[in-house]
């Protein structure tokens, strides 16, 4: 990758991060207070915990489209993306992601999957609290990946 494109995508990532962490400040605010009886405060920090996977997964797309992007296996992508993401294509990219932090977010994505598709289904206190949990604790680890993926590039 040449340096002006190097820069371009820099860029890119370091402002999706920035919006991954407008997510989980607006998160954490909503998280305030959260009480197991308050269902509406419960759907509103599960659709932010689901917004917050989102914005993680749309940075991994950035990175796979500028580099490789050849996930043929669309029943299964979500998935594959962030197991494509700890590996090192050698010659393409290095991994991004850490082993721990590939091990929270797919506890998340399994979590963005039972919020878009359990209609009328009640959100569990305990579920939810266990998830805000991985959000805050894969946060800087995410950070530290991001970090460490740039060097590499450079």
């Amino acid at each position: 990758m040449d340096a002006r494109l190097l820069t371009i995508f820099t860029a890119d990532i370091r402002s999706q991060m920035q919006l991954i962490r407008r997510v989980a400040q607006l998160l954490e605010s909503r998280a305030e207070g959260l009480q197991r009886e308050d269902e509406a405060r419960l759907e509103s920090v599960a659709y932010q915990v689901h917004n917050f996977y989102n914005a993680v997964e749309d940075l991994l797309k950035t990175i796979a489209v500028q580099f490789e992007n050849q996930i043929a296996d669309t029943s299964r992508w979500h998935q594959l993306i962030l197991q494509r993401m700890t590996q090192e294509i050698v010659a393409v990219r290095p991994a991004f992601l850490s082993q721990s932090s590939f091990e929270a977010l797919n506890a998340l994505r399994g979590f963005r999957h039972f919020f878009r598709h359990a209609y009328g289904v009640p959100i569990e206190y305990a579920q939810l609290s266990a998830n805000l949990n991985r959000v805050r604790t894969v946060l800087p680890v995410l950070e530290q990946d991001m970090e460490r993926f740039l060097q590499q590039l450079q």
